[in-house]
C-alpha cells in the first residue's frame, strides 16, 4: 500500500501562483510513477502532469503546458505541482495519484493509489 498525502491548496488570485505537495508513505517512492490529475464540480476527472520514477521525464496536458511544473525529491518520498499563471478554469480538487507502470500515464485508470485531494480556487 502506498498512502499519498496532498496539501497547499487554496485560494489565489487569477495570475497567482500556488504549489503543491504530495507526501507519500508505505512503499519505496522511487518505484512509483506519479501523476496529477483535477477534477472540478461537473467535469470529469482530467490529467495534468506525470512524472517518471527518476525525474527524468514529465508529461504534461496541453492546457497547462508552460504553466504548471511537475518535479520529485525522491529522498523526501515528495512529489510537487507549481502552479503558475493560474486561470479561473484551473479551479478544481487537485489529486496526485502513484503507478507502477510507466505506461499510459496520462490515464487515471491506471494509476493504483490515490490521495484526498487538496482544493485550488482561482478568483478572477
Amino acid at each position: 500500500q502506498v498512502q499519498l498525502v496532498e496539501s497547499g491548496g487554496g485560494l489565489v488570485q487569477a495570475g497567482g501562483s500556488l504549489r503543491l505537495s504530495c507526501a507519500a508513505s508505505g512503499r519505496t517512492f522511487s518505484n512509483y510513477a506519479m501523476g496529477w490529475f483535477r477534477q472540478a464540480p461537473g467535469k470529469e476527472r482530467e490529467f495534468v502532469g506525470a512524472i517518471s520514477r527518476s525525474g527524468s521525464s514529465t508529461w504534461y496536458a496541453d492546457s497547462v503546458k508552460g504553466r504548471f511544473t511537475i518535479s520529485r525529491d525522491n529522498a523526501k518520498n515528495t512529489v510537487y505541482l507549481q502552479l503558475n499563471s493560474l486561470k479561473p478554469e484551473d479551479t478544481a480538487v487537485y489529486y496526485c495519484a502513484a503507478k507502477i507502470s510507466m505506461v499510459q500515464v496520462t490515464l487515471s485508470v491506471k494509476y493504483d493509489y490515490w490521495g484526498q485531494g487538496t482544493q485550488v480556487t482561482v478568483s478572477s
